[in-house]
């Protein structure tokens, strides 16, 4: 009797410290490794496998398996979603005699498993955290004493490991919105400080970001000669990845403008053709960039451009008081390879008219009647604005979409580059 309660006491003890482990261990790795080592000590078995439960994938992941790779099974199979179910130790006696147990297991690793203790693991408020899997009592079986200290351990343990989960995902958050911060930081920086100054010419751009991070871009480059580039870009989704590209992109462009610019005339279909090819080496399949890529020349008052899938561009003709709906003049950058692009589209501004050059977030924003603001409410803006300077009628078009959408999350970049002939 004095034998058996000492053990008891000292398995306890044994318990007590692992729990005192576990607390003092944040790293979820580190913790993972505490739980199956100490497991295996405790129970005095062969081996032990810890799942993680992953919800959203309705799977069991070994994140750590004492002595095997990682091995993936659905939640709700074999003895491990037995146990989630039943939220109870389950003591498997003889393993290969039980039709739950997937026998998969010890085909690919060789190993022999005789019994198994099953332990769910729940954190404070009853939610599954995983299944610990202790295997193979190394004299006999698992007694009650096993499933007594099993579900002492397993309680503990469940616990700590939803603390150490929650933790690691803060960290994986603080991660992601620095290198957000760090993405968002190049992409402002690769923004116009002011608008040109091109006499004749009013000339206003902006982008408002519907993330920390946008897919949209814009940019002047004063050429000389009262020549001056202008481009406007939309990558597809959001975030790091299409903040990357469009600086990427925008980055080439102005290189090759630059160089172009200083042996002759801008050629601009060769520059958006050799920038297209380079980004069908960088860009996965569904990933592309729209571009607007123009030439404002103050000498004879004209707009020459390409639009590679950016469109429409709208013309509005003062003197007639008449808007044009210019098409994209080619399939956006980075979808085809070798793709030729076409002569380049051109018109001459007289005194009052305005080239508004606007990405998609204008037209689809949203309101919560699912009704999109839409081409004739921009057109009625530009008219309605149209003796106001350029910056104040892309300041009124974002104004007119927020009052549009009311509550409504913006859900997709604004950007906007408005030229008006004097």
């Amino acid at each position: 009797m004095a034998a058996e309660r000492n053990k008891r006491i000292s398995a306890y003890e044994k318990v007590l410290q692992i729990t005192r482990d576990m607390v003092a261990t944040v790293n979820l790795d580190e913790l993972l490794s505490v739980i199956l080592t100490r497991s295996v000590e405790l129970l005095e078995a062969e081996r032990a496998t810890l799942f993680l439960h992953d919800a959203e994938a309705g799977q069991f992941v070994s994140r750590i398996a004492h002595g095997t790779d990682e091995i993936r099974i659905p939640a709700d199979e074999g003895i491990a979603g037995a146990a989630a179910r039943s939220r109870e130790v389950l003591n498997i006696p003889d393993a290969y005699a039980d039709g739950r147990f997937n026998r998969e297991v010890d085909r690919r690793t060789g190993f022999r498993t005789r019994n198994i203790l099953a332990v769910p693991l729940l954190d404070h408020s009853g939610q599954l955290v995983g299944v610990l899997e202790v295997l193979n009592k190394r004299r006999g079986g698992f007694s009650d004493e096993d499933v007594v200290l099993a579900e002492t351990l397993g309680a503990q343990a469940g616990v700590a490991l939803q603390r150490a989960r929650l933790l690691e995902h803060y960290v994986e958050k603080q991660r992601m919105e620095q290198a957000l911060a760090i993405a968002r930081d190049i992409q402002r920086g690769q923004l116009p400080r002011a608008d040109p100054q091109v006499e004749g010419f009013d000339v206003a751009g902006t982008t408002w970001p519907a993330d920390e991070t946008g897919g949209d871009i814009y940019d002047f480059l004063d050429l000389g000669a009262g020549r001056t580039s202008l481009m406007l870009a939309d990558a597809t989704g959001h975030g790091i990845g299409p903040a990357l590209v469009i600086v990427e992109a925008r980055a080439m462009i102005r290189a090759l403008t630059s160089h172009q610019s200083t042996a002759g005339p801008t050629d601009l279909s060769a520059v958006l053709c050799q920038v297209n090819d380079l980004l069908v080496r960088d860009l996965d399949e569904m990933r592309f960039v729209t571009c607007f890529f123009g030439l404002l020349d103050s000498a004879d008052g004209s707009v020459r451009y390409v639009s590679a899938g950016q469109g429409p561009i709208l013309f509005y003709d003062r003197a007639a008081d008449e808007f044009e709906e210019l098409p994209a003049t080619d399939l956006p950058l980075g979808v085809l390879e070798h793709c030729q692009f076409s002569e380049q589209v051109e018109r001459v501004l007289k005194t009052g008219d305005v080239l508004a050059v606007l990405t998609d977030g204008f037209f689809e924003a949203t309101n919560d009647r699912d009704e999109q603001f839409g081409m004739q409410r921009v057109r009625e803006v530009i008219r309605g604005k149209r003796d106001l300077p350029a910056s104040r009628i892309v300041a009124e078009l974002r104004a007119a979409v927020d009052d549009f959408t009311g509550p409504m999350p913006q859900a997709d970049d604004l950007t906007a580059i408005v030229i008006k002939r004097k």
